[in-house]
């Protein structure tokens, strides 16, 4: 009998949402998958590219709810990979942008697993393009930092640092967070008339933008009922999406065009 070849582990980033913003090598590893494991936030659509003989597990992290804790996911890798079998683990975004790709990776190499890591469009920059903020512009932003909204136990976010140190702040997962959050920004010098934006589904179909300030907007999330996953941006680079946002009005018109043919349509329908 001869033993099993190792097989390979594929940290794979699918990106924001929309399904055409997965890499081409992200797709190739996807068609060649021979067991993919997904994430909550990724796009059922790209299942779409696996393989009818490949094994897909669902292991994503939901408040409240979870297929299985990190080190449970880790073991299921190794576990795999140990098998022969080409394993693909599927994240949203970019597999190193508050993703644990990192931690898995780890957890591969130390289990001598072979890995890959296949970089994908992260939320963080691609949501605030689909709604028309550019995150640095050269009259209104020369620096950006990405902060999680959750922290790790025992771990802190200097938010007196970010408060002052960067020109756009980008929070993934803060939703949940957000009076708090802007609470501490304006308690560490934050000006209360900073622009924020709330993106709620970015590069989704669904997507939608509110805009106000540190100082409204939590009372404005919670009006009109954002959901996650909504990713917040803090910055004057904020003010551009009244002119930019060119992905909710292509998406609106496109939707208003299809409401007038449904409602031509049952108009000419004899009943």
């Amino acid at each position: 009998m001869t033993a099993t070849s190792i097989g390979k582990v594929y940290l794979v980033g699918a990106g924001p949402g929309d399904r055409e913003l997965i890499t081409l090598k992200g797709k190739r590893c996807l068609e060649t998958a021979d067991v993919v494991f997904y994430d909550e936030l990724v796009n059922r659509e790209l299942l779409d590219f696996v393989s009818a003989n490949a094994e897909i597990v669902y292991v994503g992290k939901i408040p409240d709810r979870c297929a299985g804790d990190q080190r449970a996911i880790e073991a299921m890798l190794i576990g795999r990979a140990r098998e022969g079998k080409g394993v693909v683990r599927l994240k949203g975004g970019d597999p190193f942008v508050f993703g644990r790709g990192g931690e898995e990776a780890q957890a591969l190499s130390a289990a001598g697993i072979p890995f890959e890591i296949v970089p994908g469009v992260s939320s963080a920059i691609a949501v605030p393009a689909y709604a028309g903020i550019p995150v640095t512009h050269r009259s209104y932003a020369s620096s950006v930092a990405f902060v999680t909204g959750h922290k790790a136990a025992g771990g802190e976010i200097r938010w007196s640092e970010l408060a002052r140190a960067a020109d756009t702040l980008v929070i993934l997962m803060g939703l949940q967070n957000l009076s708090t959050i802007m609470s501490r920004l304006l308690a560490e010098g934050c000006e209360p008339d900073r622009p924020v934006a709330l993106i709620e589904s970015g590069t989704l179909p669904l997507q939608r933008t509110a805009v106000g300030t540190v100082a409204t907007i939590a009372a404005m999330a919670l009006q009109r009922k954002f959901c996650p996953p909504t990713l917040i941006v803090v910055g004057e680079v904020v003010t551009l999406s009244r002119g930019l946002a060119w992905f909710e009005k292509a998406t609106g018109a496109e939707m208003t065009t299809r409401r007038n043919y449904e409602a031509e349509s049952l108009g000419g329908v004899s009943i």
